[in-house]
């Protein structure tokens, strides 16, 4: 007889998206986090892998390709997904219209870059990246035939068949680059893991979702999901010249080299806090969405999510500064040094980041998205006033700076809205982002002595400060929720409990 094999409940209830909308919030939070750890433990491997094989312009080739592809595809933005799960109410008659309109989105976005693909190679003085810009195209052709249905995953708060979807593109992505790499050392391996894992996503996003759309154009519905989206389009333009523009900028002026240093920084910079927001962000939305109209629970699952988005952002970017130089030098290799001093003060940024998004998610959850468009475009209007006078007297450090003066203006605003619109009180916002910026300064205080004191030249050595620094910021913010009442352990009791269904 074929054995049985029992899933054990406490496996089998993270299975399933939970009943309540709190337990269902939290264990999608946990699928959400899942996916992020999954996406930046491969991405960390494959990062170290081809950082070692390609050099700094190999990574600007791409950064130029992807660039001239995200412009493209972000000033198209629909926005259609965001008003999907917005909208209240049954919205399968509006599938059709979305995904035709999706597909003719991809097709003229691929169609744009093939044939303006020279032009921004000659514009940025590289035209070797002309084919790479061609064949990146590809990759929104594939995208806008996916499975619209998936969208459903975020609506109905089910991420454990999101991480499944978007798992498969993390892994396809992760083979192709690794081994393309170790064959080709060129930046074709960027290029291909890319295409990866935009077919295979494209696969799976009909295997895991019964929708089946098919071409469907009625331009009246098209026009009412166009009038929430066209808010998510106008601040993802707003956003996307602030994210993109200094790449751009810094592309331009300092050449592919620097550019390849400026996006390692970035990412390395952001990678941690961009993860928490990411999931946090994913989740949030939906749930904000849910609590229309009820002001004390939006007040209670905001102030929730700020308190766990500080409590692990703050101590992450905390940590990536403190140890910049130590794991450039030692995991990266010298040729990355010279990204150092700019990684250091993006490390600010994303911390500003992380705040910000968990309020930048309530405004378009409420059906206020012109709020985010509206503050997004003063950052912009900051960025573009001081990143040029920066930029010349300091290289891709002064870029930084820019960023990250640009970014304290936008977190300013969209603190003082989100705390109108919770009626959560300055109080109470200030105490939970305050209580982890003390124990992450008693951790950075700690390994910045450690450093003076021992040889820390070595990857074992690196490993003793991070395991150092984690003990003592847990321990702090132990001490602190006993004499403060900060509350954390509460509220992670809480999240287990939910978790385990109980």
């Amino acid at each position: 007889m074929p054995m049985k094999f029992s899933i054990p409940k406490k496996v089998k209830c993270l299975l399933e998206p939970g009943d309540g909308l709190l337990q269902r919030t939290i264990r999608s939070g946990a699928w959400v986090f899942a996916i992020r750890i999954a996406g930046q433990g491969f991405g960390f491997v494959r990062m170290i892998i081809i950082a070692r094989i390609l050099a700094p312009d190999d990574f600007g080739l791409f950064g130029i390709a992807m660039l001239a592809m995200a412009a493209l595809s972000t000033f198209t933005q629909t926005g259609f997904s965001a008003a999907l799960i917005q909208k209240k109410g049954k919205t399968e008659d509006y599938l059709n219209t979305a995904w035709t309109v999706t597909i003719l989105r991809g097709g003229g976005i691929f169609t744009v870059l093939f044939f303006a693909a020279p032009y921004v190679a000659a514009f940025f003085n590289v035209p070797e990246a002309t084919n790479i810009i061609r064949v990146i195209g590809v990759a929104t052709l594939l995208d806008g035939f996916a499975n619209i249905g998936v969208v459903y995953f975020q609506k109905e708060l089910e991420f454990n068949k999101q991480f499944f979807y978007e798992f498969s593109g993390i892994m396809a992505d992760f083979v192709v680059v690794v081994s393309t790499a170790l064959i080709l050392r060129s930046v074709w391996a960027l290029v291909f893991g890319l295409l990866a894992s935009s077919m295979v996503k494209l696969i799976v996003s009909y295997r895991i979702h019964p929708c089946r759309p098919h071409l469907s154009l009625d331009l009246a519905k098209a026009k009412e999901l166009f009038g929430f989206g066209k808010w998510i389009l106008g601040s993802n333009i707003v956003v996307f010249l602030f994210s993109q523009g200094d790449d751009g900028f810094v592309g331009k002026l300092l050449g592919a080299a620097s550019l390849g240093l400026y996006q390692m920084a970035y990412r390395i910079s952001n990678a941690p806090t961009s993860e928490i927001t990411d999931v946090f962000s994913r989740v949030a939305f939906p749930a904000y969405s849910k609590l229309q109209g009820n002001l004390q629970g939006l007040r209670q699952a905001y102030l929730k999510v700020l308190q766990f988005s500080a409590f692990l952002s703050i101590p992450l970017a905390g940590g990536i500064f403190i140890l910049a130089p130590e794991f450039t030098q030692i995991v990266l290799t010298v040729k990355w040094m010279p990204m150092v001093p700019a990684l250091q003060v993006l490390t600010l940024f994303g911390v500003l980041r992380s705040i910000s998004a968990t309020a930048g998610n309530v405004f378009p959850g409420v059906g206020k998205p012109q709020i985010a468009t509206k503050w997004n475009s003063i950052r912009l209007g900051v960025l573009a006033a001081v990143i040029y006078p920066l930029t010349i007297r300091w290289g891709i450090m002064g870029a930084s700076i820019a960023v990250v003066l640009a970014q304290i203006v936008l977190t300013i605003g969209f603190c003082y809205m989100v705390i109108q619109i919770t009626d959560c009180g300055l109080r109470n916002f200030s105490r939970l982002i305050g209580l982890p910026l003390v124990s992450t300064a008693i951790m950075v205080l700690l390994i910045f002595g450690l450093k003076t004191t021992f040889d820390t030249t070595g990857i074992g050595q690196l490993i003793l400060l991070v395991v150092a620094g984690i003990a003592t910021y847990f321990g702090a913010t132990y001490l602190l929720d006993i004499f403060c009442n900060y509350g954390m352990r509460s509220l992670i009791k809480e999240s287990l409990k939910s978790l385990r269904g109980n």
